[in-house]
């Protein structure tokens, strides 16, 4: 198995694309069908989408954690400080490698990975 899509749901989807456009991340904004217009990145056969809310939902899920691997986390985190983004955790090195957490502007954390 592998995994293949993940979508998330914003109030503010051209904010939180700007977000993740920081973290290298390109996007595609198109609509399936009769669904609502969203933003696509796909990336090595993996597709990652920022839709807008649907009529029932008032606020994003923040208990979702996303991961990424980047080229270099050192630069990601130096780009990313005078941002919209939060570093909940710097850059410290696990057993999985060197990670940083960052939250999102609806407060998802997002893992960093030196690649």
């Amino acid at each position: 198995m592998k995994l293949n899509l993940v979508v998330i749901r914003t109030k503010e989807p051209q904010l939180l694309v700007e977000q993740y456009k920081m973290l290298g991340l390109t996007f595609d904004y198109h609509k399936h069908g009769n669904g609502p217009f969203h933003f696509a990145s796909e990336v090595d056969g993996f597709v990652f989408e920022i839709y807008p809310f649907t009529k029932s939902m008032d606020k994003a899920d923040g208990s979702l954690r996303l991961g990424f691997e980047v080229d270099n986390l050192h630069e990601v985190i130096d780009s990313i400080k005078d941002s919209d983004w939060k570093i909940t955790q710097e850059i410290k090195e696990t057993e999985w490698g060197l990670v940083a957490v960052i939250q999102d502007l609806d407060g998802r954390k997002i893992e960093l990975k030196n690649r």
